[in-house]
């Protein structure tokens, strides 16, 4: 680790409420509405009684398809992210509001002016999770389409955030680039945090740099321990390589927790889960992204198709998890795996959806001990947790784990302060306190 980075020796939480894709369990009865803001509140609540750090909502600009045709086994529709985020401002006066907003597909002024008015109808407990989106099947829906090269995304996101930043300091502007022409005068005072706090979920080593330049804090899928010491060890140098502080920087990784009295009970429970999460129709939904072709004659529990796909490669319309692969190759593979394990089709998606690499499954204190051990090594400044049930997902974290963490001093007593930033433990933005 980089000389002077200094581990808190805290955890923090956050609470991430998925956009689309296999992890929740939309249909069980359990399951709220994705487009009822109670199933929202809901989360929020419980979030802010165990002491989470922030609410973070995903974001999607188009519905995912399936063969042509709208992919209804994931949640098809929400609300907007920020509109949500504002209604929940007036709600609760601690947890932070995270909104995941694309730096392609939104204009910078306007983005920026929205998330300053979050940030102060909140009082200072705004976050932006920076985005930058190159999907052209999403850039259709936008008057620009998908017009941005893969290799200027995060140049883009640079300018957009940068107009962002000048405007939220009450900075006069001009950006002039490949992509922008911006000459903006600021007219909102500044929150009591300052501006804020920017998100950032890459791992490619352009996501890295960026994150080290501008980020506060990284959302990333690394959980697991050596990868997180690695990830840790790998940002710091780049942090301070960009001349920032090696502790400038939080990294709070998406994590899933399955948890149970013992880990016998917890193995149980995630087992029944996975075959919850990925259900006989979403088995054969997984196949056809990549052979192309209705495939719903073939029988779940059975074996993969011996035939080819009728595509070459794969489009971005059910997301970037399926995203411009050579389908032929995939079908190879994933013929290869499910020989090898003896496994049918649903197994095979099972195995290639769900969050296992970044699932803490155990028994409540067992799984304490090991995030004490994260703690101790200073490998995150905590998680952000992904439930696979919402609204009630995160009960158990915050009635069994949270207060066994507490008790191991390993995660605050309380909200230290009335900010995002304090929350995080980050330091004041520029000219923060400045509020007119």
């Amino acid at each position: 680790m980089a000389e002077g980075f200094r581990p808190s020796g805290v955890l923090r939480f956050g609470v991430f409420v998925h956009g689309v894709n296999p992890d929740v369990v939309w249909r069980s009865p359990e399951a709220g509405s994705q487009v009822a803001f109670e199933t929202y509140r809901r989360v929020a609540q419980t979030a802010e009684r165990g002491g989470f750090a922030y609410f973070f909502l995903a974001e999607g600009l188009r519905l995912r398809e399936n063969n042509g045709e709208i992919f209804e086994l994931d949640v098809a529709g929400r609300p907007d992210a920020q509109s949500l985020l504002a209604a929940l401002a007036a709600e609760f006066s601690r947890i932070g509001l995270v909104a995941t907003q694309s730096a392609t597909y939104n204009d910078a002024v306007d983005l920026a002016r929205r998330l300053q008015s979050l940030d102060l109808v909140s009082g200072g407990r705004a976050g932006w999770n920076v985005v930058t989106t190159i999907d052209p099947w999403i850039g259709e829906n936008f008057k620009r389409g998908g017009y941005l090269p893969f290799r200027d995304r995060y140049v883009n996101a640079a300018d957009v955030l940068a107009a962002a930043r000048a405007s939220w300091r009450g900075l006069p502007t001009t950006i002039t680039s490949d992509y922008h022409r911006v000459s903006h005068a600021p007219g909102l005072p500044r929150s009591p945090q300052g501006e804020p706090v920017v998100f950032q979920a890459g791992v490619s080593p352009q996501g890295r740099d960026f994150a080290a330049r501008h980020a506060e804090v990284i959302f990333l899928p690394y959980s697991r321990l050596e990868d997180a010491v690695e990830f840790r060890a790998d940002i710091v140098e780049r942090t301070v390589a960009a001349g920032r502080e090696p502790n400038a920087v939080a990294i709070m990784p998406a994590a899933e927790f399955v948890l149970a009295p013992t880990a016998a009970e917890a193995e149980e429970k995630e087992r029944e889960l996975r075959r919850l999460q990925v259900g006989p129709e979403q088995a054969i939904a997984f196949l056809e992204a990549y052979w192309g072709r209705d495939l719903s004659d073939l029988d779940p529990e059975g074996p993969l198709p011996d035939f080819d796909p009728v595509i070459d490669r794969t489009d971005g319309s059910r997301g970037e998890r399926f995203q411009f692969a050579d389908a032929k190759k995939v079908a190879d593979r994933l013929r290869a795996e499910a020989k090898s394990h003896g496994w049918s089709i649903r197994d095979t998606a099972i195995a290639k959806l769900t969050a296992r690499p970044r699932a803490f499954v155990g028994g409540f204190d067992e799984v304490a001990d090991r995030l004490a051990e994260y703690a101790d090594k200073g490998a995150v400044d905590g998680f952000t947790v992904t439930p696979y049930l919402i609204p009630g997902g995160i009960d158990d974290v915050v009635d069994e784990l949270v207060p066994r963490l507490k008790e191991r001093g390993v995660y605050p007593e309380a909200y230290e302060g009335d900010t995002l930033r304090a929350n995080l433990g980050l330091g004041p933005a520029p000219g923060a306190g400045e509020a007119e």
